[in-house]
């Protein structure tokens, strides 16, 4: 027998008369979700909802959400396809923890954001009102079991009319709520109607004129259905900049970072989350005398780097985790033969094909050792998109620097997250010197190293006096194959004392907060700004807290030791997997710890610890605060 949700719980149908003088709260900050069935356009609304607000002045970050499957089916909740925005008064670092307020196109979306704890306990959720009355009785029915499930929390519900609305435009009003949300949105928090009309306006550049126009009726009609229906409104101060500020991904700024950075070939394979960097680059590298080359594989694609590097060419690569895998013997041949090259790796969940558009951070591992033999190498990790833009001038320098590879471990997070940050100012030190290809002096051998810094002279094809066979296998400084015990041992101090000298010119991380106290936290890549709300929080409350965060992973930063001595407890967050030891079978012995808990245990010999969660999403602010607690060391100051 069903029982029906009681009348208490369900959504008030919106007044069809003006609504009253709308309240106005004005807050430093504010979090809104996006949600409908894929190909509604929901990411698309946030998106220019996102980057209006940016130009307005506020600090933002936003996170995309997206369903696993290309056409998942639609009204399931595991089909949710959107986007989170949270804006603030000053700089966003992360998402945050619940969204204040969501527009969703069904209640199957809205439920599965519920399900996931992203939802403020008193949110606001503005829902497309239809599915209530629909025709079938299985989505009423489904309607009337969402709406159960829902009530147990203090949210607002205002229904509101989007296909009735949308349909006095458009015939298809799945092809126009998008738009019609970002009115709702614009009239709620007050956003520039010029600068989204400009951003609807963009997006149809390529498009008929038409198009262009009725997506704007649509935003022109929510927006005065706001109006006339939505009895609050929400103030986030914007502060105006001192200097001029952009807004954009984290592969967007990889994209031009390597533009910067004199990069004059992208070879890739599509792969999610990385493909969206040589999609832009695909548009604009020509521009700049560069290339992006699809090959027929990942495997293809690092070659046609690597031949590239090696032939004199500024190349680099982009991939995800499987994609890595797949590179691995090239990367191998690239250290072996010391060829620079730039490889990013775009991290999603894993292992196999996992989690293609989840973020996750477990490729460190197999960054740092997923080679065979000793094949040393620098791996870095940007922790935001103004990183992921500077990481590619630096990875170029060092790579040919060092004649070495550098793999740049970026995340889905960062990869599709949108955040503001200072324009960047051109500088000629993010080109490497031009290569020298002066006629090779006589004696110079291709692999003569330096004894004390392990590096050597770069020699490309068509130097005169500079031929040589280069190859895979163990060599000499000539180039020529030995496999005598002092030619292979010489090879790996070389190549390995290279990294010494790189890691006697980096500077220490600096900690955020104390330089002492009861507990050390340690992160890397887009857990950044997470991590240090979280500590700002624990501090608030008193805990003796800090934290510490790095960038280079290989080699690992100086001091290290040093620091976490200073600390009654040292522990990483990390998104990857980690053993609860509390649950069965597990001991001190076989636990399975985080990925950069396991390095730095094995690099400084501190019992270091780790806190490690993969739920395919970014980690929440309020998660580490409570990891925090209950990971302070006992007897711990408050």
């Amino acid at each position: 027998m069903r029982i029906a949700a009681p009348a208490a719980l369900l959504p008030d149908k919106a007044s069809e008369t003006p609504a009253a003088v709308a309240t106005v709260t004005t807050l430093p900050g504010h979090t809104l979700e996006v949600v409908s069935d894929s190909g509604e356009g929901a990411q698309r609304c946030a998106q220019i909802f996102g980057t209006v607000s940016a130009k307005m002045g506020n600090g933002i970050w936003t996170v995309e959400i997206i369903p696993a499957e290309i056409q998942p089916p639609p009204r399931h909740p595991t089909s949710a396809s959107g986007n989170r925005v949270r804006i603030g008064t000053g700089a966003v670092t992360n998402w945050g923890d619940a969204a204040d307020l969501i527009v969703a196109f069904n209640e199957q979306a809205l439920l599965q954001r519920f399900r996931l704890g992203a939802l403020a306990d008193d949110a606001i959720i503005l829902i497309e009102d239809m599915w209530a009355t629909h025709a079938d009785p299985q989505i009423r029915n489904a309607w009337d079991d969402a709406m159960e499930e829902l009530g147990g929390r203090s949210f607002r519900f205002i229904n509101v009319p989007m296909e009735e609305q949308c349909l006095t435009i458009v015939d298809n009003a799945r092809l126009g709520k998008n738009m019609f949300a970002l009115g709702l949105l614009t009239c709620i928090y007050g956003r520039d109607l010029d600068l989204v009309r400009d951003a609807i306006a963009q997006g149809f550049l390529k498009k008929a004129k038409s198009a262009l126009q009725t997506n704007l009726d649509l935003f022109e009609l929510g927006h005065r259905w706001a109006e006339q229906h939505i009895d609050f409104r929400i103030a986030v101060p914007a502060v105006k900049p001192d200097r001029a500020m952009v807004a954009m991904n984290g592969n967007q700024a990889i994209a031009l970072g390597s533009i910067a950075a004199g990069m004059e070939l992208c070879a890739m394979y599509p792969i999610t989350p990385a493909t969206s960097a040589s999609h832009y680059l695909s548009d604009v590298f020509e521009k700049f005398g560069g290339i992006v080359h699809q090959a027929e594989d990942e495997i293809a694609a690092i070659g046609v780097a690597l031949g590239s590097s090696f032939a004199g060419k500024v190349a680099f690569t982009i991939t995800s985790g499987p994609g890595l895998a797949l590179k691995t013997e090239f990367i191998a041949l690239a250290i072996m033969t010391e060829t620079p090259l730039v490889l990013v790796d775009v991290q999603r969940g894993g292992p196999s094909t996992g989690l293609p558009t989840k973020v996750e951070q477990s490729d460190l591992l197999a960054a740092l050792y997923g080679q065979p033999g000793d094949a040393p190498h620098v791996v870095m990790a940007p922790a935001t998109m103004e990183e992921c833009f500077l990481c590619m001038t630096t990875a170029r320098r060092i790579a040919e620097a060092l004649r070495t590879v550098v793999i740049v471990l970026s995340d889905a997070n960062l990869a599709s997250g949108v955040q503001r940050f200072p324009r960047p100012e051109p500088s000629e030190h993010w080109l490497a010197q031009p290569l020298d290809l002066a006629p090779v002096r006589d004696g110079l051998r291709p692999y003569d190293w330096d004894p004390q810094r392990g590096v050597s002279p770069r020699i490309v094809p068509g130097q005169p006096g500079g031929m040589f066979t280069a190859t895979g296998l163990s060599h000499d400084e000539a180039s020529h194959v030995g496999y005598t015990p002092d030619v292979h041992e010489r090879g790996c101090q070389m190549r390995s004392r290279k990294l010494a000298l790189f890691q006697q010119m980096l500077e220490p991380p600096a900690v955020n907060g104390d330089p002492t106290g009861d507990l050390l936290v340690v992160g890397w890549g887009s857990t950044l700004g997470a991590i240090e709300e979280a500590v700002e929080r624990a501090r608030q409350e008193g805990l003796s807290v800090s934290s510490l965060h790095l960038r280079f992973l290989s080699p690992l930063e100086p001091g290290l030791k040093e620091i976490f001595q200073r600390f009654g407890k040292v522990m990483t967050i990390e998104i990857n997997y980690s053993d609860d030891p509390t649950d069965p079978f597990f001991t001190s012995e076989n636990r399975r710890r985080g990925q950069l808990c396991w390095l730095l245990r094995a690099h400084t010999l501190v019992d270091v610890d780790c806190w490690t969660r993969v739920p395919g999403e970014p980690l929440r602010p309020g998660q580490i605060l409570q990891a925090i607690r209950e990971s302070m060391p006992q007897g711990g100051s408050r």
